[in-house]
């Protein structure tokens, strides 16, 4: 989450963002840029003269959008560049580039030939982006987060939830088959990404990941070796992360209540 100041300073108050904050907004911003240029990439094509690897580099623009968005939030906590204006910022990119631009994407690619239905769907999926990320700024200043405050993140983050409405797409480039572009299986799946966007449910974050001590070399050398698979068999690669996190779920989901149980043991034995 990219940030600018916001400091309380004697005498007049200062406009604008202060010098250390420039570099996380610009990284946010430059994140937005691939996201719509992620559209720009899927009009062309379906344009008569499109080039084959249009379609490609859309997604790959989304992609790359979803690095630069895990880095700024990184950036602005090392440059203590944080504050609304940046969380803010933030927002309205996510909720272009892994909103809009996904439902554009999918929308000309498979969508349309159903029109009504298809962009009845299309919409679900950009509304329920925008209501999410709504709802991360209503409860930014809330203390009183469980999920939060075990460490997991309260339904599926927008970048996640970008890659995953992309799953048809993936299996259809590495297959050919038009049977994954068939509106009657890319319409539901947008739907049950959309509900996952919104839901209530415990899914794992970064601060809720444990490694044992005994298997960190390990975790290392399979992380390797899936940045090398991204390279070597990228299509692949990312259908076998996206089907691994949402199997993750149910195990993210046990995992909170277990906590939960703990805490209430806590409190219990606290009173």
């Amino acid at each position: 989450m990219s940030d600018a100041a916001d400091e309380p300073a004697e005498g007049p108050a200062r406009r604008g963002i202060s010098l250390r904050a420039v570099a996380p907004n610009a990284v946010t911003a430059l994140a937005l840029c691939f996201g719509l240029t992620g559209i720009r990439f899927a009009i062309s094509a379906i344009s008569p003269d499109a080039n084959p690897g249009d379609l490609e580099r859309a997604i790959g623009a989304i992609i790359i959008a979803g690095l630069l968005d895990g880095l700024d939030g990184r950036i602005a906590r090392l440059l203590k560049g944080e504050s609304r204006f940046g969380a803010e910022l933030d927002s309205l990119s996510d909720v272009i580039a892994f909103g809009v631009s996904p439902t554009i994407i999918m929308y000309l690619w498979s969508l349309q030939n159903v029109p009504q239905y298809g962009w009845f769907c299309a919409l679900a999926y950009t509304v329920c982006q925008a209501l999410r990320l709504a709802r991360f700024n209503a409860r930014i200043d809330v203390e009183d987060q469980p999920h939060k405050s075990a460490g997991f993140l309260t339904g599926v983050p927008a970048p996640a939830g970008a890659g995953l409405a992309f799953m048809p797409l993936y299996l259809w480039i590495v297959t050919g088959n038009d049977l994954f572009r068939a509106t009657w299986i890319v319409a539901p799946w947008m739907v049950f990404v959309a509900m996952l966007l919104i839901s209530n449910l415990a899914t794992y974050s970064w601060g809720s990941i444990r490694l044992r001590r005994n298997f960190r070399m390990e975790a290392i050398l399979i992380i390797a070796l899936f940045g090398a698979a991204l390279f070597a068999e990228p299509w692949w690669t990312l259908i076998a992360i996206c089907g691994g996190y949402v199997l993750t779920i149910p195990f993210s989901i046990r995992s909170y209540a277990k906590v939960r149980q703990l805490r209430a043991e806590q409190a219990r034995t606290v009173a």
